[in-house]
């Protein structure tokens, strides 16, 4: 697979969740066992290394936990996100003082494995949609206090974001369209509402919904839970008026026919809220 075109996340960003996983590890004595077992002056070298095949996400991530924890651990990337890996491959390598390689591990191990975890059920989703047209997004059912982090993951799996937050689009749902008395009038609403950069998009489950939908100007058209018959005939009646984004029950199996029913957009949640991780280890050369 070719690498995707990954700006890396700024610092900035990173820092604060890094810190807070960091304090949380170390609590109130730090590395008691490290401390009890190791000279202060002992140093070590080590390197991270894939123990599945998948695609790497958060090395960057996992450097700069060692690095905040003591800018005297030297890490180097050998791997980058968005790359392929295969067990046995060396992501990086980690060299430095010994107490401190140790008190960063596990912070580092537990986000580079989850979000390279990510990135990979993100890539195998990617492949099967593949010749179509279709770009494979993720949805906000990401964990609290990790979605910058995890949103890059898909990045790196070669998938496209969704919006990151309440506050940079409007999507209505079925319960707004329910409280606010129909469709057509919660996207007028919206449409007054809002600036006239901030895209609406509108979710619907029948097909008999849809001409409300486009009359009432929704620059998207959420389907959930369409057959591929139902999406095929939904993607006709659209005819390009609005964007078409397909959810609900996306699996590697299921995601080839959803494709073909020619939408534009494929969400699945799960990518961030149920991948399961890629396994990642810290072993001494």
């Amino acid at each position: 697979m070719s690498l995707p075109d990954l700006s890396p996340l700024p610092d900035i960003l990173v820092e604060p969740i890094l810190r807070a996983a960091l304090t949380e590890d170390l609590g109130r004595a730090g590395d008691i066992t490290s401390a009890a077992v190791i000279p202060a002056k002992a140093r070590m070298a080590a390197v991270m290394a894939a123990r599945q095949p998948g695609v790497m996400a958060g090395g960057t991530v996992a450097a700069l936990a060692f690095h905040l924890l003591d800018p005297g651990v030297e890490t180097r990337i050998i791997i980058p996100d968005g790359a392929a890996v295969a067990p046995g491959d060396v992501v990086m390598t980690i060299e430095g003082p010994a107490r401190s390689v140790l008190g960063a591990e596990r912070v580092a191990l537990n986000l580079a494995c989850r979000l390279a975890g990510i990135a990979t059920a993100t890539a195998g989703l990617v492949a099967a949609a593949a010749p179509h047209r279709a770009r494979i997004t993720c949805t906000r059912k990401t964990t609290p206090g990790l979605r910058a982090l995890e949103k890059y993951a898909v990045r790196a799996g070669g998938g496209a974001n969704h919006r990151f937050g309440l506050d940079d689009a409007v999507l209505i749902k079925d319960n707004h369209i329910a409280v606010a008395g129909g469709a057509g009038i919660a996207i007028r609403r919206a449409r007054a509402h809002v600036g006239h950069l901030v895209k609406i998009e509108v979710e619907i489950d029948r097909l008999d919904q849809l001409d409300e939908v486009l009359e009432a100007g929704a620059d998207a058209v959420l389907l959930d839970n369409m057959t591929p018959a139902e999406l095929a005939e939904a993607v006709a009646r659209i005819g390009g008026r609005a964007i078409t984004e397909a959810s609900g029950r996306i699996t590697r199996e299921t995601v080839g026919a959803v494709a073909a029913s020619g939408v534009d957009l494929i969400s699945a949640g799960w990518l961030t809220h149920s991948a399961p991780i890629l396994d990642l280890g810290l072993d001494m050369p």
